[in-house]
């Protein structure tokens, strides 16, 4: 038995959520194993109904959980920063998240932007670093509204966050077991302080513990230029937090689109959280038009990461084999609705 907490969220969340819970529901009825949900009404509604975020008690209570499983957060009739601040980041540090893991993969019938390329060459992960650097939040504003305005962002990377992140992904890299590599973004040419820290722990780190795992640099701007020209020279990528976000979207659009891409936030000792890339798309809320395949995609990977490793590979199977009927990854292109999206998945399971 699996307790599940499932925040649903804003916009199209609750609609790709449905049809990831009908997918567990077949896939743990198939492998004889028990799930048990949590449903929290967490995100912008809940926000302009009381006021409330995330109140101490609900995270007190999701503590507790095996996993949470997230729809999408954000709300046209929210500030920006508010939810993403309140809700998301406080869960990433109150909970200690400290890995963001998005698989980059191709499937078989699912078009990508690259020019020759198919899945025997995009197939490979990003591990981010998800608590520290500049999204820690320290710095201020100084005379704010006056012409001598001052903004300042600063990063913070300790040893012992870069460490654990390193670790995880040289361990990822040897348990995945296919070109055993590990490539280290950064940009140590001009953000000497904290890559060198990053760099110098990388390779002290490697060659102590994981003298089976190749070593490898790219400068961030060189990584983005590589993600596109030669994809399949990757295996695991690992990064800090700013530089994990802004190639992790790149990764979505070479492997199909935000419709595809899963994610997962990673306490590899406590609860972790599992959600779609693509957001809440408000625009296509109540249309029963978005794809569910990411939101099935982070219910395997969040199946994966619980040990039921037979049922996330069911789950992938599926979801490769109905890819392949797909008109589009894109909302409103699929040639098939949201549900029955699911359902062909369930069905498939």
């Amino acid at each position: 038995m699996y307790n599940i907490a499932v925040i649903p969220g804003d916009g199209t969340g609750p609609e790709v959520i449905r049809e990831g819970l009908k997918v567990l529901d077949a896939v743990s009825a198939a492998e004889g194993f028990k799930i048990d949900y949590t449903h929290y009404d967490l995100g912008g509604e809940r926000y302009l109904r009381t006021g409330e975020v995330l109140p101490d008690s609900v995270l007190a209570e999701l503590r507790q959980f095996d996993a949470i499983y997230l729809g999408a957060i954000g709300h046209p009739d929210v500030k920006p920063g508010i939810l993403e601040k309140g809700l998301l980041l406080r869960l990433r540090f109150e909970l200690d998240l400290y890995i963001n893991l998005r698989p980059v993969k191709l499937y078989p019938g699912v078009e990508t932007p690259l020019k020759d390329k198919g899945p025997e060459d995009i197939d490979f992960v990003v591990v981010r670093e998800n608590t520290e650097g500049q999204y820690a939040g320290a710095g201020g504003i100084l005379r704010k509204g006056t012409p001598h305005e001052i903004a300042v962002q600063e990063s913070i990377c300790t040893r012992m966050g870069v460490e654990r992140c390193l670790r995880y992904a040289f361990e990822y890299a040897r348990a995945r077991n296919k070109k055993k590599k590990v490539t280290l973004c950064g940009k140590t040419n001009v953000l000497t302080y904290v890559f060198d820290l990053w760099e110098r722990v990388f390779h002290e780190l490697g060659a102590a513990e994981y003298p089976d795992i190749t070593r490898d640099y790219a400068h961030v701007d060189a990584t983005v230029m590589w993600m596109v020209k030669n994809p399949e020279w990757f295996d695991v990528i690992v990064t800090e937090n700013m530089f994990g976000d802004i190639i992790t979207d790149l990764g979505a659009i070479i492997q199909g689109g935000m419709g595809i891409a899963a994610g997962g936030n990673i306490n590899p000792d406590g609860v972790s959280m599992f959600e779609p890339i693509g957001g809440s798309a408000p625009k296509y809320t109540g249309q029963n038009a978005v794809n569910p395949m990411a939101a099935i995609g982070a219910a395997a990977m969040m199946l994966d990461i619980l040990g039921e490793k037979k049922a996330a590979a069911r789950i992938e199977k599926a979801v490769m084999q109905i890819c392949t009927r797909l008109k589009s990854m894109a909302a409103g292109q699929m040639g098939y609705t949201t549900s029955q999206v699911g359902d062909m998945v369930a069905e498939s399971i």
